[in-house]
Formats: C-alpha cells, structure tokens, sequence
C-alpha cells in the first residue's frame, strides 16, 4: 500500500495501479521514477508507523473523557517522539 501511494503521489496521471505497474486513464502504462518512489516511501515512513500505533479513535475518545486533554496529549507525544519526522 505505501507503493501505491507513493506512486499516486508522485505522479498524477495515474489513475491504477497493478502490481508495481501503473497505469494512466486511458489503460495505458505509465512509466515512473522507481528511485523517487522508494525516496518518497522512505521520506514518509514515520506517518505509517504513528498511523499504525496511535491509539484507536474510541480509546482516544475515551482517554479524553477520563484522563481530560492532557493524558491525551501525552500519549499522542509518546508516539510521536517515537517516530520523528524526518
């Protein structure tokens, strides 16, 4: 999946994407950058991995009703000092 968004990022006449083909609205293939791919992959990896840890919205939701805003605040931290930008 970080493939394919990737590619779509990158490059907006690609409407589909089979595999590690792409293709363009007219069925057509689209040859792309496979370097800047993998750069834009490895440029964005921390919001895959917070998406993949932050607490679910219901637990979030949850900790904001019992812990109030700074419990909340802490947690949503804890993750992001984990994966920093960049």
């Amino acid at each position: 999946m970080k493939l394919h968004n990737a590619i779509f990022e990158l490059n907006s006449n690609v409407v589909s994407i089979g595999g590690e083909t792409a293709y363009d609205s007219n069925g057509n293939e689209v040859t792309y950058d496979k370097a800047a791919v993998q750069a834009y992959i490895n440029a964005n990896a921390y919001k895959y991995k917070r998406a993949a840890e932050y607490p679910s919205i219901p637990d979030q939701l949850d900790l904001l009703y019992h812990g109030g805003m700074d419990a909340w605040k802490t947690a949503i931290q804890a993750v992001k000092d984990k994966y920093p930008k960049g």
